[in-house]
């Protein structure tokens, strides 16, 4: 019997360009208006079944398809700006700087939507409208809303998310089977890992122009999958670091990772990199051991897609143990070694990246 005020819910195959997730769980749920403000937010949710639940998103919020026809509730000063990575850092640190933010919400839209559940985060005020902005926000809305806060700097708090996110909407028996599957494949590549006694030095590189290195779950990932990142920050903020710290760490193999950044824009920014000072003499540029991978759609984004680039890291660091994840060439939109090639000059002058 369905209780009055609730509705029955049937998850629906989650897919992403490399794996499908799919659930057919019955559960009875209370019917819910949510707004998503964050990518990993709208993936999580969706992974859950409740694409239909959702009535705006945020500007970022790409997949799965069906996001990209739900109302934008936030805006972008620097987005799609087709500024180089210099200029993107000086950008938001001077919004930043100057508004406390370089994000903005479409208020009357949102009052507009009448939302149940927002989605938000504390992890990053670069990344998506910061919590404070938008719980004071709700308090004035009709209901109010219920905030759920989104703050993972580690793999299982990536699961915790998804559990908390099932709880707010009343969908908890499928984030367990959600998290089960995710968790199974996570276990798949540990103990295939475990098997390599290599653990390659790996820099797993969040930016590019200044640099910064990994932090929250990316050194975690490479850990699990094989590997050793000398200069990421373990279940830390990533910081800016001085070039001469990748000089000295000698990596032998570079991940360009950039947050926000596709393969295609990644691979413009491994034209600047390869003009830093030293570069030729690290062991990833002799050995050609470097790559660029979709960071906006997997490694940036913590969401059920972080499994996935659990998956390519250990392609990469590990072909021969996991051929199925290894990168093939061009047709694979996730990841793609990259080839020296001569430097192209940039529309502005380059700055050398030094310390903070």
């Amino acid at each position: 019997m369905i209780l009055e005020g609730l509705a029955r819910h049937r998850a629906s195959p989650f897919c992403s360009a490399r794996r499908r997730l799919f659930l057919y769980l019955d559960v009875e749920m209370k019917s819910c208006r949510i707004v998503s403000l964050l990518p990993a937010a709208t993936e999580i949710a969706a992974a859950l079944g409740l694409m239909d639940e959702i009535v705006g998103v945020s500007h970022e919020c790409d997949f799965p398809d069906e996001a990209n026809a739900r109302p934008r509730v936030t805006h972008c000063s620097v987005h799609s700006t087709g500024l180089t990575s210099r200029e993107v850092d000086e950008s938001v640190r001077r919004a930043l700087r100057e508004n406390g933010t370089i994000y903005t919400i479409d208020e009357p839209l949102l009052r507009q939507l009448r939302p149940d559940v927002i989605l938000t985060q504390k992890l990053c005020d670069v990344c998506a409208v910061g919590y404070g902005t938008v719980a004071r926000l709700a308090e004035t809305l009709p209901g109010p809303p219920r905030v759920v806060n989104l703050e993972p700097s580690s793999l299982s708090d990536i699961f915790d998310d998804i559990r908390h996110v099932a709880e707010a909407c009343g969908v908890s028996p499928v984030a367990d089977e959600v998290v089960a599957r995710l968790s199974k494949r996570v276990g798949v590549v540990r103990r295939r890992a475990s098997r390599t006694a290599n653990r390659p030095r790996c820099f797993l590189m969040e930016w590019v122009d200044p640099p910064f290195c990994s932090g929250h779950w990316g050194p975690e990932l490479i850990e699990i999958s094989g590997g050793h990142d000398p200069l990421g920050r373990k279940h830390q903020p990533s910081v800016q670091i001085d070039w001469q710290a990748v000089l000295d760490a000698r990596p032998e193999i570079i991940v360009l990772a950039l947050c926000g950044y596709d393969v295609d824009l990644a691979r413009r920014d491994y034209q600047l990199l390869q003009r830093f000072p030293g570069f030729d003499s690290l062991p990833a540029a002799r050995r050609g051991e470097l790559y660029a991978v979709d960071a906006s759609a997997y490694f940036a984004r913590p969401g059920p897609r972080i499994v996935d680039s659990l998956e390519i890291l250990a392609g990469i660091l590990h072909p021969e143990e996991f051929p199925e994840f290894a990168p093939h060439g061009s047709e694979d939109a996730g990841v793609a070694r990259l080839k020296p090639q001569p430097a192209q000059t940039q529309r502005t002058c380059h700055q050398l990246p030094g310390g903070s």
